[in-house]
C-alpha cells in the first residue's frame, strides 16, 4: 500500500513531467486530464479551457431512499436522528423507521399507489419528514410545497402535478391551509375523506391535517392506524418495484417570473446528491455531526442536504423552529451542542445581527454551508470571524440539479471560500460557455454554466416545451447563470444571465458590484439592478439596507467606490430601502426592485 503523501507526491510529479513535454505543449493537455480527480481539493491546474469533468475514486450509488435510510438504521439504531425544539420531539434512527413504515403503509391504505402524487405543505415539523420518507418507501412522488403559497399558487401547484393527497397542518402563523383548500374545494366538506371529488382539483381524493380534525379531511392519526397486515405485506412487495431511476420529488422552482415549474427528480439524482455533499463536506470522516438546520424543508438544501444526508451519513439534525427565527437558531447551536449550521446569505446577515449575538456560545459549531443565493465575500469572512466558523464553506448549484454541483471545501483557503463557490461536485461534468454561440470559452473567462452528470433532473413535470428549453439532446443542463472557472475548476459566480446591466455597450454584471458594496461597513444588504436611460440604455442602480442605526448618503457610497472599481460600474443612482421584494422561496425579484427603483426615480417607461 502506498501512503497517501506518497501517491499525492507521485500524482505531483507524474504531472508535471506531463506537462514538460514537448509535445503537450503543441497540443495542450491530453483528455484524460481534462478531468480534476475531487477526492481532495485541486492542487493541479489541470484544466486546459473552461470544461471540468468531477473524477472520483468513489462510484455513483445505486440505491432507493428507504435503502439508504434501512442501512443507518442498521448501523446506528439508537443514535438521535432529529430534534424538534420547539414541538418537543426527538427521534433516535430505530424510532423514526418505525414510524416510517407505519405512515408508509397507512397511506397505501388511503388508495394511493405507486407514482402517485402527494403534496406536502407546511413549515418544518416532524411530519415534514415523516412524509419524504414514508412517500419514497412507497413508491408515491412528493410534491414539496412553499408553505407561504396562497389560493392561486397552490391551486396550480396541484392541478399541474395531479396530486392525488396533500398533507398540511390546520394552520401556521397567520396560512391557513385547510381554509385555503375548502376555498379551493368546496366540496371537501361533505365529502367521504378518501373520496373527495372536487370541479377544480380534479385529481385530488385525500386531504391528511396533521393537528386536528376538519370535515371531510382525515387526521394524521387515522392514517398512522391504517396499515393493517395486508399493507404492510403490499409496501415489503412493493420494495422489489421500487427502482432507484423512479421519480420520486417534484420540487418547484420559485423561479422570478411567471409560474414555478416542478422539477422532477428520482431516487438516483438526491441520494447521490447527498451522499458526495457529504463526502466533501465531511461527514464521512468526522465522528458525530450535529446540524443546526433552519432552512425550509420544501428546498432542496432543506430536504437533500438536510433530510437525505441524515439518512445516509448518520448525521443528526437539529431544527430551531418551524419557521426561520435567527435567534432561536444561535439558542439551538448553543443548547444542542451543534457542530454544522446550514444557512442562506441572508439567513447568516440576521444571525450576525442579532442584537443579543454576543451573549451565544457557538464554540462547538466548526462549520457549516453557505448556499441557496450568491454569498458575498465580505459575509464569508464575517461568519468566518465574527460566528467563529472556520470551516464554512460556500456551495452552489440549482434545484433542477439536485441541488449542488459545485462546493468549497472545509480546508480551502479564505480566498477560495470567499471568492469562489467552490470546485467541481464528484462525477459531474461542468463548462462555461459563451451564450451567443454555445461555445466553450478560455479560463477565467466569464460566460453562461451548464452542467451535465447524474444530477440533472428527469424533466420539468408535464412540460416538455420548458424541458427542452433547458436541457439540450446531448444532456447538458442550462443554468441561465454566469460564471468563470480556474485551471483547478474552482468557479466563480457573476449572477443571472437576464439581471445582466448592458451600459453603453459595456456588459455589468451585478454580483461583482453587490461583493464590492458588501464591503462598506454600513452596508447590511444590497442589490444593484439595471434601470432604463435614454442615452446610455441601461444605468447602474444600487438599492442598499443599512446596517441598524447607521446613516449613510449617496456621495458617501459613491465615494466609496472611486477609485477601486471601473468608473462605468459606479452606480449612477443608490437607493436606500428597507426591504427587497421576493419570491415565495425568499429569492430577490430583480425585475420588480428595477421597477420599483425606476418609479423612484421618476423614469418613465417608453411609449
Amino acid at each position: 500500500m502506498i501512503s497517501l503523501s506518497l501517491r499525492k507526491h507521485y500524482v505531483l510529479n507524474k504531472t508535471v513531467k506531463i506537462l514538460q513535454k514537448p509535445w503537450i505543449k503543441r497540443t495542450g493537455l491530453p483528455a484524460a486530464t481534462r478531468g480534476i480527480h475531487v477526492d481532495s481539493p485541486p492542487i493541479i491546474p489541470t484544466l486546459t479551457t473552461s470544461y471540468a469533468h468531477g473524477t472520483s475514486s468513489t462510484s455513483l450509488l445505486h440505491t432507493t431512499i428507504a435503502e439508504s435510510l434501512l442501512r443507518t438504521v442498521e448501523r446506528i439504531p439508537d443514535r438521535e436522528a432529529m430534534a424538534f425544539l420547539q414541538d418537543g420531539v426527538r427521534k433516535t434512527f430505530a424510532q423514526f423507521q418505525h414510524d416510517v413504515d407505519k405512515l408508509a403503509a397507512g397511506l397505501l391504505a388511503t388508495g394511493l399507489n405507486k407514482g402517485d402524487r402527494l403534496g406536502m405543505w407546511g413549515p418544518n415539523t416532524y411530519e415534514w419528514m415523516l412524509f419524504q420518507f414514508a412517500t419514497a418507501k412507497a413508491g408515491i412522488i412528493l410534491v414539496a410545497l412553499n408553505p407561504a403559497y396562497q389560493l392561486q399558487e397552490v391551486e396550480f401547484v396541484l392541478r399541474k402535478v395531479g396530486c392525488k393527497a396533500i398533507a398540511c397542518p390546520t394552520q401556521f402563523k397567520t396560512q391557513k391551509f385547510c381554509n385555503i383548500l375548502q376555498q379551493i374545494c368546496p366540496e371537501i366538506e361533505a365529502s367521504s375523506p378518501m373520496d373527495i371529488r372536487s370541479a377544480r382539483l380534479p385529481d385530488l381524493r385525500t386531504v391528511i391535517v396533521l393537528d386536528s380534525r376538519q370535515p371531510g379531511m382525515l387526521h394524521m392519526d387515522d392514517v398512522m392506524q391504517a396499515g393493517s397486515s395486508q399493507y404492510v405485506q403490499q409496501l415489503q412487495d412493493l420494495q422489489k418495484k421500487i427502482c432507484s431511476d423512479d421519480p420520486i420529488n417534484i420540487q418547484f422552482t420559485s423561479g422570478t417570473t411567471g409560474y414555478p415549474k416542478g422539477a422532477t427528480l428520482s431516487h438516483h439524482n438526491i441520494v447521490n446528491n447527498a451522499y458526495f455533499v457529504g463526502k466533501r463536506t465531511g461527514y464521512t470522516w468526522r465522528p458525530h455531526t450535529r446540524i443546526c438546520l433552519p432552512v425550509p424543508m420544501y428546498h432542496c438544501f432543506g430536504s437533500v442536504g438536510g433530510g437525505l444526508c441524515m439518512a445516509i451519513h448518520g448525521v443528526s439534525l437539529v431544527f430551531p423552529s418551524q419557521g426561520y427565527d435567527g435567534r432561536a437558531n444561535l439558542a439551538a447551536m448553543e443548547s444542542e451542542r451543534c457542530t454544522f449550521i446550514y444557512g442562506t446569505p441572508t439567513m447568516y446577515v440576521d444571525m450576525i445581527n442579532q442584537p443579543d449575538f454576543a451573549k451565544f456560545d457557538l464554540s462547538s459549531v466548526k462549520t457549516g454551508i453557505m448556499a441557496g443565493s450568491p454569498c458575498p465575500p465580505e459575509l464569508v469572512r464575517q461568519v468566518f470571524s465574527v460566528m467563529g466558523i472556520k470551516e464554512i464553506t460556500v456551495g452552489y448549484g440549482t434545484t433542477e440539479n439536485s441541488p449542488v454541483t459545485f462546493c468549497a471545501s472545509p480546508t480551502d483557503n479564505m480566498e477560495r471560500k470567499s471568492e469562489t463557490v467552490g470546485f467541481i461536485m464528484d462525477h459531474v461534468e461542468a463548462k462555461i460557455v459563451n451564450p451567443a454561440t454555445g461555445e466553450v470559452v478560455p479560463l477565467g473567462t466569464t460566460g453562461e454554466i451548464m452542467i451535465r452528470g447524474y444530477c440533472v433532473m428527469l424533466e420539468y413535470w408535464n412540460d416538455k416545451e420548458k424541458t427542452m428549453e433547458c436541457i439540450g439532446k446531448d444532456g447538458w443542463y442550462k443554468t441561465g447563470d454566469t460564471g468563470s472557472m480556474d485551471g483547478y475548476s474552482y468557479c466563480r459566480i457573476q449572477g443571472r444571465i437576464k439581471d445582466m446591466i448592458i451600459r453603453g455597450g459595456e456588459n455589468i454584471y451585478p454580483a461583482e458590484i453587490e461583493q464590492f458594496l458588501h464591503t462598506h461597513p454600513k452596508v447590511k444588504e444590497v442589490q444593484v439592478v439595471g434601470v432604463r436611460d435614454a442615452r446610455m440604455g441601461e444605468e447602474v442602480c444600487a438599492c442598499v439596507i443599512l446596517a441598524e442605526g447607521q446613516d449613510c448618503t449617496v456621495e458617501d457610497i459613491k465615494a466609496f467606490c472611486k477609485d477601486k472599481i471601473a468608473h462605468f460600474k459606479i452606480p449612477r443612482y443608490v437607493l436606500f430601502e428597507t426591504s427587497f421584494p421576493l419570491t415565495m422561496t425568499g429569492k430577490i425579484q430583480k425585475y420588480k426592485l428595477s421597477e420599483v427603483a425606476e418609479e423612484k426615480l421618476g423614469l418613465k417607461k417608453e411609449k
